[in-house]
């Protein structure tokens, strides 16, 4: 007879401990490898692959706080201060902010360090928002984040000053036609989505194909410009669609906006059943990206300027600088305190 085992009001207690137990907070460390660098001689690893770190340790944060499977619907904010050499240690500490019926707004802070020295400097943080999903895919309503702290209660109330300037700009982004109507630098790249792209879901990873996108803005950039070139922000980055194996996945980057030194490139990644041709895949993530391009010692250069010719280069320039108008007229609250200092490594 196999063995049996009574639940006491003992056991009972422990187990719905276990099941309603939940951590706001979640930690990643681990060395930054020569295969995070885009292309030999960068000084640092590439925006897309820290976006990826981000997206996963995000992904941990959520998962453990709704203990059910969940999605990357938005990323927003990023400015990367500084790059990541290839061998650091990398910290990435993500916790949640504030929570909706399904939705989780978790912060993200990117520190690294010399291991020979082991002295943690910030390179970036973000918000990333997570849904919570039932066993069918659909939201699942998530247990209610109270803050506690001083410290907490500022952070909540930053997440949400970030609420109607991410609407904003999702309304901005969206009213914008791309057609064949423009003379603008682009680049496109197309491949099907491969079994190691996916999540535990079945679903891409919402960071891989963040790196693809930072691929195809950076080959973008760099044709128009001849030089390396890096991301310094990104922002705006909606998650529409699920991304699954075997899917044929368009990346579209197309440059709108040149400053003194900074390119504005605006992303679309499309994807879906490649029997269906690649002019009816839909669109799965639209994103926004700023770049720069460096010198073989990562100092900035002058962007070549790009000089709208027809209606549509015209009117999508407009567009990248009424999204710039909109983060300056809204003013979120900063997520993270300055630092005072660097930190000291401690295992």
């Amino acid at each position: 007879m196999a063995d049996t085992q009574q639940t006491t009001p003992q056991n009972a207690a422990t187990t719905a401990s276990f099941e309603t137990e939940r951590t706001p907070e979640v930690t990643l460390r681990f060395l930054a490898a020569p295969t995070d660098v885009l292309m030999a001689g960068a000084n640092g690893v590439h925006g897309g692959r820290v976006l990826e770190w981000i997206d996963k340790a995000a992904y941990a944060c959520a998962v453990g706080w709704a203990q059910s499977y969940c999605v990357t619907a938005y990323v927003g904010h990023i400015h990367f201060t500084r790059p990541i050499p290839s061998g650091h240690i990398v910290e990435i500490r993500s916790r949640i902010a504030y929570t909706g019926n399904s939705s989780m707004h978790i912060v993200n802070e990117v520190f690294s360090a010399d291991p020979r020295e082991g002295i943690f400097t910030r390179a970036c943080d973000c918000l990333v928002i997570f849904v919570a999903m039932t066993e069918d895919r659909k939201p699942k309503r998530v247990p209610k984040y109270e803050p506690q702290t001083d410290e907490e209660k500022r952070v909540a109330e930053a997440a949400l000053s970030r609420v109607q300037l991410r609407k904003a700009i999702e309304e901005e982004m969206l009213k914008q036609v791309y057609s064949d109507d423009s003379t603008a630098p682009q680049l496109t790249n197309r491949f099907l989505a491969k079994p190691t792209d996916v999540n535990w879901g079945g679903n891409v990873h919402g960071g891989t194909a963040m790196v693809w996108i930072d691929e195809a803005a950076s080959a973008c950039t760099m044709q128009w410009t001849g030089e390396r070139t890096v991301a310094v922000y990104a922002g705006g980055i909606r998650f529409y669609r699920p991304i699954q194996i075997g899917d044929l996945v368009e990346v579209d980057a197309r440059l709108v906006r040149t400053d003194n030194r900074s390119m504005s490139v605006m992303v679309h990644l499309r994807a879906g059943d490649p029997r269906k041709g690649k002019d009816n895949l839909p669109v799965a993530i639209h994103a926004s990206f700023t770049y720069v391009a460096t010198d073989i010692d990562g100092v900035p250069l002058a962007a070549r300027q790009f000089t709208p010719v027809t209606n549509e280069d015209k009117r999508l320039e407009a567009h990248a600088s009424k999204l710039r108008e909109l983060r300056a007229e809204y003013q979120p609250r900063p997520l993270v305190q300055p630092m005072r200092e660097d930190y000291k490594f401690t295992s």
